[in-house]
This record gives structure tokens, sequence and C-alpha cells, in this order.
């Protein structure tokens, strides 16, 4: 989308470009956070087994990384403007058919949500880099700030809503937001295809190739190992931090809190994060701030649970920024939207699926052991890839598909802040 003086048209879709980002963030986590409050009465209504609650609550995080690799294809075929309100559409279905009173109906309409996030999750940072190249920091940032912000709002608001009108209520009121999302994004989807690509950003490898394979790409191996590892350690601490500082000596709604608290402290980073790695060409300070964060909050869990709000406050600080990061490396790493798509998909197709087995793996070895010292030794653990990939994919540098792994680029002389300056 061309964003030239001279062309009111192409402003006027710039502009409704960023409404739509908004609009689509919105819907990237209300669904799945707005249902865990609720599991004790959908257990009631549809008769679940603990089996099945577990299965609901994991079936999220794994249609995530499930459908995540579906977006590319999909977007190459149809446009990315396309898919995307093809997303917000599922999403809106699947929201409305959960309220169905039916237990198929309230996994098929999971799953749906589900595929529906996971599309639009890969195709947003592909949409900021075609449409807003040069504000790739601060439009990610806001993006990971609202999401963050609504998966918050949501969870918040399904007991009230539950008390005001019952669960079928509380499921259903977001479907308004998805359903306004895909209605502004159907236009877009008709008038994107007539308008140009913007002019890439400074700096930008015009010659690097949108065809051919990722899987050989060094890089593109980085950032997604980088991005499963910082998902895994979201969601294994937001899935059993609770029963942790229960053990630890904590109240039940103490220890609900410190969720809650963990995700509140998450919201401002998740924009100021992307902002500030956007701006540097080398992004692997960060990356050690955010692992040695993750460190001492999980060790201080360990050592000295007592202290529990401290280490609850250092693993929001850490888990609210490593995400972030982990999304503008999809655009930072990526020479064009296409790539970044891609790369997207990859990244998140791997990452969403370790996510998904990360808790049920903590929950294993707590069984099995008895206690949270072993779990929590192997978590700590796994900081260790964490910061050696994070390191790599932080380095100046873009993805090249295979394909045309000849291709070289000449470092110029003078780097604009925020872009990388090779290929690798």
């Amino acid at each position: 989308m061309n964003t030239s003086a001279t062309s009111p048209l192409p402003r006027a879709l710039t502009a409704w470009s960023l409404v739509g980002l908004v609009l689509l963030t919105i819907n990237l986590r209300a669904a799945i956070t707005g249902i865990s409050p609720l599991l004790g009465d959908l257990r009631d209504a549809f008769g679940l087994s603990g089996v099945e609650v577990g299965v609901l609550t994991t079936l999220p995080v794994l249609c995530l990384g499930a459908f995540a690799s579906l977006a590319p294809v999909l977007a190459r075929r149809v446009g990315a403007e396309t898919a995307i309100a093809g997303s917000l559409v599922l999403i809106t279905a699947g929201i409305l058919l959960r309220v169905v009173a039916s237990p198929v109906s309230l996994f098929v309409g999971t799953v749906l949500a589900g595929a529906g996030i996971a599309m639009g999750n890969v195709l947003m940072p592909a949409v900021i880099k075609r449409a807003f190249p040069r504000r790739v920091g601060s439009l990610t940032g806001l993006a990971m700030m609202l999401m963050a912000a609504s998966g918050a709002v949501a969870a918040g608001l399904a007991v009230p809503l539950d008390g005001a009108g019952g669960w079928r209520l509380a499921l259903a009121v977001w479907a308004v937001p998805s359903l306004v999302a895909a209605l502004a994004w159907g236009p877009l989807a008709v008038l994107g295809r007539r308008s140009p690509a913007p002019a890439p950003a400074p700096a930008a490898p015009a010659a690097a190739p949108a065809e051919g394979s990722l899987l050989r790409s060094p890089v593109a191996w980085y950032v997604a190992v980088f991005m499963g590892l910082a998902s895994l350690m979201f969601y294994v601490l937001m899935s059993w931090l609770p029963e942790i500082m229960q053990d630890a000596g904590y109240a039940d709604a103490t220890a609900g809190m410190m969720v809650s608290t963990m995700m509140i402290v998450g919201i401002p980073l998740g924009f100021a994060v992307p902002v500030v790695a956007a701006r540097l060409r080398d992004q692997r300070a960060v990356v050690a701030g955010v692992v040695l964060t993750m460190v001492a909050g999980i060790g201080g869990l360990m050592l000295a649970p007592a202290a529990g709000w401290a280490w609850v406050v250092l693993l929001g600080v850490g888990t609210g920024s490593a995400f972030p990061l982990a999304y503008t490396l999809l655009s930072l790493r990526s020479p064009s939207a296409a790539v970044a798509a891609r790369l997207s998909g990859m990244a998140q197709t791997g990452g969403y699926l370790l996510a998904g087995f990360g808790p049920l793996a903590m929950g294993v070895l707590h069984s099995a052991t008895g206690g949270w010292h072993v779990p929590l030794t192997l978590v700590l653990a796994l900081v260790a890839p964490e910061l050696v990939f994070g390191l790599l994919a932080a380095r100046p540098g873009y993805v090249v598909p295979a394909a045309r792994r000849d291709i070289r680029l000449v470092e110029p002389k003078s780097v604009p802040a925020g872009e990388p300056a090779r290929t690798r």
C-alpha cells in the first residue's frame, strides 16, 4: 500500500489498514483466555471428564501450531488481506459454535477459533512489513500490547459476564469484535489487490527472493527455536504458576493474582521491547537481558519461594519481553512481507506445538516427582538454548530462502537504525 502524498486512495488504505491491524490484534487472544475461567461451568454443563477438560485447555495452543503453516500458503493464493478476513470469520464462527449445547460443538468451535487465531498470528507481521515497512517496531509493539491487554480483559470479564448472563454470554460476547474486524477486513481484501506495495524500507535487500525453502536457512531456524522456547516458557508458567505458589504456602486467591500480575507486567513491555529492538542494528543485548531476567525469576522460585511476588514480577518482565522480541525478529530478519509470512508460519508452527506440550510435560514431571524442583530445574535448563538461539537470531542479517543462497548483499556504508545490514 503506497503512502505517497500524491495518491489519496493509498493514504486512505494505509489508515484503514492501521484500523484493521488494531481490530485484528484485539481478537487474537480473547477467544483463548476467556475460556479458562469458565471451565467449572463448562464441565458441569457438558458433563466433561478431567481428561476432556485438559484437552479443552490444551487444544487452542495446539491449534495455533497446527494451522500456522497454512496461513502463508493461503496468503499466496488469495492475498494476505483476504486470508485475514477469512481467519476472522473462522474466529467468529468458532466462538458462536461453542455456545451450542453440545460437547462436539464446544470442541469443534474451539478448533475453528484456534485455526482463525493461528492464521491471524502468522499474517500480522507480514501485514506490518508490507503496509508499514518503516514502522515495524512501533506497530509490532502496539500489536503485542493490544494482544496482551485483550487477553487479560477477556480473562477478567469472564466471571462477571458469567454471573450476569451465564457461560453462553461470557463466551458469545467475543464474537462481536471478531465480526466487526471481519467486516473491516472485507473491503481491505478487495482494495488491497488494486494498490501497489509500498517502497521497501532503507537497506532492504531488493534482490532477496520470496520463493525457496526456509528449512535450510540457519537464520530461520534460529528465530523459530527462540520463538518456540519463549512461547513454551510463557504457557508453562501461565498454566502452573498458581499451583506452584499454592504449594509454596500462598492462598488460592493470592496465587491467582500472581498470574494476573505476571500478565499485566508484560502489557507495557509488549510495546516497549519491539520499539527498542527495531531501533537497534543488533538485538543481542536485548536477548541477553531478557534471558537473565528469566534465570533470576525461575531460580528465585526454586530457592526462595517466600519472596514470590518479586519473582513473579521478574517473570512478568521476562515472559512479557521474550515473545514480543521474537515477534519483532520475524519482521527484522525478513527481507520482504512474503518471506515474513513464511518465516512467521514456520516459527509459530513449531513454537506453539512445543508450547502446547510444555505444560503437559511439566504436569507429568510434577506427578512423577511429587514436587516442583525437578520441573523447574528442567525449565531453567531450557533457558540455555533460548539464550544461544536468541543471540544467533538477533545478529544483523536476513533470512534467504535456500533456492537462492548464492545471493549475497554488500554491507552498506551507512545502515539506518533498526535495519539488519547483511544476509546470512
